[in-house]
């Protein structure tokens, strides 16, 4: 079965039913190019919630009319979509041709007996959001769709299955599994001729096997195939295969499908760890959510390639999708780059976290949701673990274990290849036991929530109540439950842990537990990007601000403010930091604390980060500013200079958690750390103030990119001054244009609040940074251009190909 990209050409708008039709009380219809995220242009209000970046829900459609040949009913047609947001249904030439509850799991729609051959059809999809999330979802079909067509007789779709039975440097054997579908009216004999080829097109092994299918019975054809000397793939040495199943009537050729995978093994043990080919591997994790900032919702392929780009840049090794299975785009690039992953269910099982969510749907269609998760993921060797869920209510409870141990098997009655695992929070799981043995209840939980849950997790009680649930999996997912890591190694010494969500100031004493530890094999942080929606889980807030002890941020706050990574690709400072703690860099980091801080008495949340910044570039008038500044290090010692003259020097390394902390009245200069151990200079590091006037650059992440539809060119905007040094305090507006085939896709900041839109063409910068992303329409040059009061206008051009 062939995938044809089936993308354009659609419209969209909020629901009407027929009666609005027939007054004409319907919205307009709008062109639009999915993926496409429906929410993101509504207005946001107070009484919309934090939850969902105050937000509102909605009831969307699409519809595309396509062309079928008359002589196409000898063929089977589906369309499939890889998301939509949620509970869709789908409706051809007027009928009810199918219907899927997840946002987030794909399905497949069979076309054939709605069809008009010979004639224009009409698909169209209804969707439907409300107060379903904890966190920014989006609404509509915000994953690739694909128009997929083939012979009666035809390969499944996903219907090639490739597993690793063994493999070294020497030799590997690979198991081949073909789902062959016959929808002929009578029995069909053809031979399935496999190839494998390696990276660079060679064909390293083949195999020919008869298979005869009766109609209605779909025949599985296995094959064994020997690879010698294989490349095998891991996170140092991403090794992919491609192999092709052609299936033959003779010289004809019936249908064929290719799917990429790679030759690894995997195993986990509390002895030696995670390994794979043999070696361990620790996981320096990010958790993700699925939104990718400006574009909302929408998952353009490049969009979710570009963050697994840059989070392996950044340092890490492996990624877990949080709390939804995640886009094939995504899968694709950490098997691309050697990245591993966790790849997660759902949030939520029969208990309900908001309004309308889907414990709704849970107990009907979770078979049919972990079924395309693992279908979705099966040959993908970036993916190392499935987990059933985060943070489940009920996993405490004698049902809740009834229902890990129904998860756990079905996957693996799936898929034994992986480990499952289940991200469960202790505090969660037993907090209404927990707040009535506390003095203040649940007030004086929320007054130190990190210690609170540090504490509770650690006892007997969490450990009692979960033993269950943590016996279903091969790897026990603890979030925020870092006191259980070594106590967990005497009470259940054949328990493997993972730290499946932790909070991201701990990082220095999380990495020393998972090194000490073979049993903990890894710490996935909160989080690796920024987000839409939980809004303000990380800032920082003066203590004289009234809002300052509430989890949210107030409206017009949108963003988590969470994440080594703004949601425009940029570092913060804790990036830099968590860097230095895995051992990856030996160059000192310096931060600054922002000077609107200076003095000032602040409160934070467990989530949060210093308010600080990478950054000397503050405007006139800080002069004189005591300013609080922070040297981030692995070596014995720190010394901190402005202008070459010597500001002293302070003890850094593990020791003082690789932080050094010095208070300097800010001078224009050149501020510069210098790292030292055992006397001998191990690194430096330089931030500058700006010199002379202020411009505006514009710099596209590539120069060629695809014309296909699933590519974007991002186009970084600064105020700088010559020497490229970024300004700070001196936030304008800028202007985008756009020119040739090309339309502008998004445009913001990483500012946490704001009242602007990312659908706008008008956006203003956060900290001297702006981010813009064109879509390509078509091969040609694009051209984009940007303006701000003061500057001279900059243009930079992308060719799409």
């Amino acid at each position: 079965m062939r995938r044809i990209p089936f993308t354009t050409g659609w419209q969209t708008r909020p629901h009407a039913n027929s009666f609005a039709e027939v007054v004409g009380a319907a919205a307009p219809w709008q062109d639009v190019t999915l993926p496409h995220d429906a929410t993101l242009g509504e207005p946001r209000e107070p009484a919309h919630g934090a939850g969902r970046g105050y937000f509102p829900g909605g009831v969307y459609e699409y519809r595309r009319t396509f062309d079928v040949p008359s002589d196409a009913a000898g063929r089977r047609w589906v369309l499939e979509f890889e998301g939509v947001y949620r509970r869709a249904t789908v409706h051809v030439n007027g009928a009810l041709a199918g219907h899927w509850a997840s946002g987030y799991t794909g399905f497949a729609v069979p076309l054939d007996d709605f069809l008009r051959y010979g004639d224009d059809n009409e698909v169209r999809v209804v969707c439907r959001s409300a107060q379903d999330s904890r966190w920014y979802a989006g609404a509509g079909i915000h994953r690739p769709v694909h128009l997929v067509v083939g012979d009666l007789l035809h390969v499944a779709l996903d219907g090639v299955r490739v597993t690793t039975r063994d493999a070294d440097a020497e030799l590997a054997v690979i198991e081949i599994a073909t789902t062959v579908e016959n929808d002929r009216p009578r029995l069909a004999t053809v031979e399935a001729v496999t190839e494998v080829r390696d990276a660079a097109g060679a064909v390293v092994a083949t195999d020919r096997a008869p298979v005869t299918v009766r109609p209605g019975e779909p025949a599985v054809v296995r094959q064994r195939l020997v690879v010698r000397e294989p490349a095998l793939w891991g996170p140092g040495s991403p090794a992919l295969y491609t192999a092709t199943v052609h299936l033959r009537d003779g010289d004809a050729v019936v249908d064929d499908d290719t799917v990429t995978f790679g030759i690894r093994t995997v195993s986990v043990d509390p002895v030696r760890g995670l390994r794979v080919n043999g070696e361990t591997v620790d996981l320096r994790g990010a958790c993700v959510h699925s939104d990718n900032g400006v574009l909302g919702s929408a998952t353009v392929d490049r969009a979710d390639e570009r963050r697994v780009e840059l989070l392996r840049a950044a340092g890490f090794n492996a990624l877990r999708s949080a709390h939804n299975p995640m886009s094939r785009a995504m899968l694709q690039a950490c098997d691309r780059l050697g990245v591993l992953v966790m790849d997660e269910l759902t949030d939520v099982w029969t208990e309900s976290k908001s309004d309308f969510d889907a414990a709704l749907d849970f107990s009907e269609w979770w078979q049919r949701d972990v079924a395309a998760m693992v279908r979705k993921d099966v040959n993908h060797p970036s993916v190392v673990m499935y987990s059933i869920g985060n943070e489940i209510p009920e996993v405490a409870t004698p049902h809740g274990a009834l229902w890990s141990r129904r998860l756990a098997e079905a996957v693996r009655a799936l898929d034994d290849t992986r480990s499952v695992t289940n991200g469960v929070n202790g505090m969660l799981a037993v907090i209404g036991e927990a707040t009535q043995s506390v003095d203040g209840g649940i007030n004086t939980m929320l007054s130190d929530m990190g210690g609170f849950m540090r504490e509770l997790s650690g006892s007997e009680l969490v450990g009692r109540r979960t033993a269950e649930s943590f016996a279903v999996l091969d790897v026990a997912g603890l979030n925020y439950m870092d006191a259980r890591y070594e106590a967990d190694r005497e009470v259940f010494p054949n328990r493997v842990v993972v730290g499946s969500e932790t909070f991201p100031g701990d990082v220095d004493r999380l990495w020393r537990l998972v090194r000490d530890n073979p049993h903990v094999i890894g710490d996935f942080t909160w989080t690796g990007w920024d987000y839409l929606g939980e809004v303000g889980i990380g800032r920082v807030a003066d203590v004289e601000d009234p809002t300052a002890r509430q989890l949210n941020g107030p409206f017009p706050w949108l963003l988590a403010h969470v994440g080594d990574i703004d949601v425009t690709g940029h570092r913060r400072p804790a990036s830099y930091h968590r860097e230095i703690v895995f051992g990856l860099r030996r160059d000192p980091y310096v931060a600054v604390l922002r000077p609107e801080r200076s003095g000032r008495e602040t409160v934070s949340t467990p989530w949060s980060w210093s308010d600080t910044v990478g950054s000397w570039a503050f405007p006139s008038g800080t002069e004189g500013t005591p300013l609080t500044v922070e040297v981030h290090s692995d070596a014995d010692e720190v010394e901190l200079l402005l202008d070459g003259e010597s500001l002293g020097t302070a003890k850094a390394g593990e020791a003082h958690r690789f932080r050094a902390e010095f208070t300097v009245t800010w001078a224009p200069g050149e501020l510069t750390a210098v790292a030292r151990t055992g006397g001998g200079e191990t690194g430096r590091f330089s931030l500058r103030s700006v010199e002379g006037p202020v411009a505006l650059a514009a710099v596209a992440d590539r120069e060629v990119i695809r014309a296909d539809g699933t590519d974007l060119a991002y186009v970084d905007l600064t105020l700088q001054d010559a020497a490229g040094t970024v300004a700070l305090g001196v936030d304008r507006e800028v202007t985008v244009t756009v020119e040739g085939p090309g339309v502008l896709a998004g445009f913001g900041s990483a500012a946490p609040s704001t009242e602007e839109s990312y659908l706008d063409d008008v956006h203003t910068t956060f900290d001297g940074r702006a981010l813009a992303v064109v879509r390509p329409t078509g091969p040609g040059t694009i051209t984009v251009t940007a303006s701000a009061a003061g500057c001279e206008r900059v243009t930079t051009t992308v060719e799409a190909r």
